[in-house]
């Protein structure tokens, strides 16, 4: 037996939390650190939750099966049974968790590159908070075992996953539509293709692979931009689907392969499914209160347990989040044409996906005429990589404190700033309606950038001006 201090492993691992689980190196997340970090989300959950169950799960990283494999014999030494559901998106387990009332375990590194990694944790009643987070950090735990045999796997949480949007989308309603999944290392890639096909679509896998391919749908690729306008011209698909690495954020592109925004994603979805109230964060679009479609819209810090803290307070009505990613979450259940569907507060990237569709199919139209009614606002972003999260913050107390060096730095040609905001990261909004935001990565090394214009060639000129100034 082992008595490990939380705190000390984070300090010496250099596995922290960050903006959504603890996240680090695959070289730093031992059997040991990742052990730990399970006992410990134990024993803080129990103080609060009374189970004998977990559930994990993981996406395709070639490191995941360790790290569950770590996780479940930290668990089962604390007498606990290991509900393991292999492979699949993380909403599906942590829908899953939330229905059985049990806590869960998603090992997964989301979008970033496959030599890194991650752990989210959920409690019963949802993710962990940032007070969760503090807990767990200073907890102290024992350790007797660090590896096992992974136990067999459980398929009802995906097959009840694949359900909830079976049952919520009319029969067929895609039949006729033909679509693309561009399925790379997604661990959603199958999943989709069975929803798809469910509802009726014609359904085209592309761009399978072994090996883990890091989709960043904030950023995407110019591979995966050449690849989506390929791809539309080679098969004339109405759209493209995709995920990131483990499920829980969006890539969506219209019939000419061109992938739309998350957070214009996002817009469409609440719409389509009613929504009163929408919490997003900052860095989202602005097109999202000048459209007047919700009675109310709240803007958060960046991560998806802050928008869930947003949307427990926004107060009645049908209260929807989501983010910059396209990652969506439900506040609350919401009803459409006499089907309910119920909550789930995570990040999902198959909702919006079918909303977005479902949204175009009822119009008549395609996927680039639901952007027809939507304001001319439009955002592009891009990072600086290897960017240490040090530099970011002293280049941010910089600008902050020296207007001169916004102007020479941020400022669009001969733009002035008009207002800053500090919620999360530096966000300028300059006199011409134009705005720069920087911000460090909570998951990696990198420094974020958004920019907002009136047009998208506009937006994207904008990114790699600031990029090119900051990288001189």
């Amino acid at each position: 037996m082992k008595t490990i201090q939380i705190c000390d492993v984070m300090s010496n691992s250099g596995v922290a939390f960050g903006t959504s689980g603890a996240r680090g190196l695959v070289s730093a997340m031992t059997d040991e650190v990742c052990a730990a970090y399970a006992a410990a989300f134990l024993a803080v959950t129990r103080r609060s939750f009374s189970f004998d169950r977990v559930a994990l799960g993981m996406d395709l990283r070639p490191s995941s099966p360790r790290i569950v494999a770590a996780c479940t014999a930290a668990l089962q030494d604390q007498g606990i049974t290991v509900d393991f559901c292999g492979a699949l998106p993380t909403p599906a387990l942590a829908l899953y968790a939330q229905d059985e009332a049990i806590p869960a375990i998603m090992v997964t590194g989301s979008h970033i590159p496959f030599d890194r990694n991650g752990i989210k944790f959920y409690r019963p009643d949802g993710e962990i908070s940032k007070a969760d987070e503090q807990a767990i950090a200073a907890a102290v735990v024992e350790l007797e075992h660090t590896h096992c045999e992974l136990p067999e796997v459980n398929p009802a949480a995906l097959a009840h996953y694949v359900q909830r949007y079976l049952a919520f989308f009319p029969m067929q309603c895609f039949k006729g539509l033909r679509l693309g999944v561009y399925q790379h290392s997604s661990v959603a890639r199958d999943v989709l293709v069975s929803i798809l096909e469910g509802l009726g679509a014609e359904v085209t896998p592309l761009g399978r692979t072994a090996d883990f391919v890091p989709i960043d749908t904030e950023a995407v690729a110019e591979v995966d931009v050449q690849r989506g306008s390929d791809w539309a011209a080679q098969y004339g698909f109405d759209a493209i689907i995709s995920t990131d690495g483990d499920g829980d954020r969006p890539l969506i592109s219209d019939e000419h392969g061109a992938w739309l925004r998350g957070d214009i994603v996002g817009l469409i979805t609440a719409h389509y499914l009613g929504a009163d109230k929408v919490v997003v964060p900052v860095s989202c679009n602005t097109a999202i209160e000048l459209c007047g479609a919700f009675d109310s819209v709240t803007r958060t810090r960046i991560g998806s347990p802050y928008v869930i803290a947003g949307m427990e307070v926004a107060g009645t009505g049908a209260v929807i989040g989501f983010e910059a990613n396209g990652g969506f979450l439900m506040g609350s259940s919401v009803s459409r044409n006499g089907r309910t569907l119920d909550a789930l507060p995570t990040r999902d990237a198959v909702l919006p996906a079918l909303a977005v569709l479902a949204a175009a199919s009822e119009r008549g139209g395609k996927v680039s005429g639901l952007l027809a009614d939507l304001p001319a606002r439009f955002t592009a972003s891009d990072r600086l990589q290897e960017f240490p999260v040090a530099t970011s913050r002293q280049l941010l107390e910089r600008l902050t404190g020296d207007p001169q060096a916004v102007q020479d730095i941020l400022a669009p040609d001969a733009a002035r700033a008009v207002s800053t905001d500090v919620t999360d990261g530096l966000r300028i909004t300059f006199d011409n309606g134009e705005i720069v935001h920087l911000r460090p990565s909570g998951n990696a090394p990198e420094l974020r950038c958004y920019c907002e214009a009136a047009s998208e060639a506009r937006a994207k000129l904008l990114v790699a001006t600031v990029l090119a100034r900051l990288r001189s």
